[in-house]
């Protein structure tokens, strides 16, 4: 089987040394360029690390990108002129900034997710689902943790989930959302989708989505313990990716889960 070439952009932030790491364990992948937004004179793997340009972008077959909002756009624009595939797993884009993806993605493949995660992505449907079920007599909030280094807040996956509040509704998620606490103990429901976001030690991740009806508390939660799972869902992705037309796609795209339940559903 032909070797499916890599680039992976953000290549010394944690996510990106994370990638390295794993692709180096995936026989389906070649990592052929290392890039990052300013120049630095060192090597990985034998691969010097280059800019994101052109060059940099010519011979691969997807990009991984783990960068910030401003970078991922300037990655997007050059893959656009390469027609290159790219897997978006940079968080933090302003409404205007989705807008602008939305449009590459008429050009060029791109499956773009706050979370690359299996458990995570389960996680996003099952609200959904409750959210929808439960209708407007619960009230919806969003808890996450991560660690001191993280500076965009709520997470991307925190976003994610308040729009699977919002989807459920069947409403517009930015008409719902809420305030955005950082670093309190407690925070209150409201009628719109209330978020908090917690900065601490070396935490990976924690995401909690509570339903209350005044009467009783439905939790949703999921906690992850290693990084590398978000590496092999990225890879995963890219994987996935190769074999598309133009389009902006999700990790619920390519796990499928609406068919999986129905299926399961049928069997009963």
């Amino acid at each position: 089987m032909k070797k499916i070439n890599l680039t992976i952009t953000g290549c010394m932030g944690r996510m990106g040394k994370q990638l390295i790491k794993t692709s180096k364990l995936n026989k389906n992948f070649k990592i052929i360029s290392l890039t990052e937004n300013k120049l630095i004179n060192k090597r990985i793997m034998g691969i010097k690390l280059g800019l994101n340009n052109e060059s940099e972008f010519k011979k691969t077959n997807v990009i991984i990108d783990f960068t910030v909002p401003k970078c991922t756009l300037e990655i997007l624009k050059i893959a656009s002129k390469l027609k290159k595939r790219v897997v978006i797993g940079t968080t933090g884009f302003t409404k205007k900034e989705e807008n602008i993806i939305k449009k590459f993605s008429k050009k060029i493949p791109i499956l773009k997710a706050g979370n690359m995660s299996l458990g995570v992505n389960l996680l996003m449907y099952l609200t959904e689902i409750a959210s929808k079920s439960l209708g407007n007599n619960f009230l919806s909030k969003v808890y996450e943790v991560h660690h001191k280094h993280k500076i965009d807040y709520p997470s991307g996956t925190a976003l994610m989930l308040g729009k699977g509040i919002a989807d459920g509704k069947n409403k517009k998620f930015y008409s719902l959302m809420g305030k955005k606490y950082f670093n309190k103990k407690n925070f209150p429901y409201s009628n719109k989708i209330n978020f908090n976001s917690i900065r601490k030690g070396e935490v990976i991740g924690e995401h909690e989505v509570k339903f209350s009806s005044g009467k009783e508390i439905i939790r949703l939660n999921h906690e992850s313990f290693d990084r590398a799972l978000y590496s092999e869902g990225a890879l995963t992705a890219a994987k996935w990716l190769v074999k598309k037309k133009p389009g902006l796609y999700s990790m619920r795209d390519l796990l499928n889960f609406k068919w999986t339940i129905k299926k399961k559903l049928r069997s009963f």
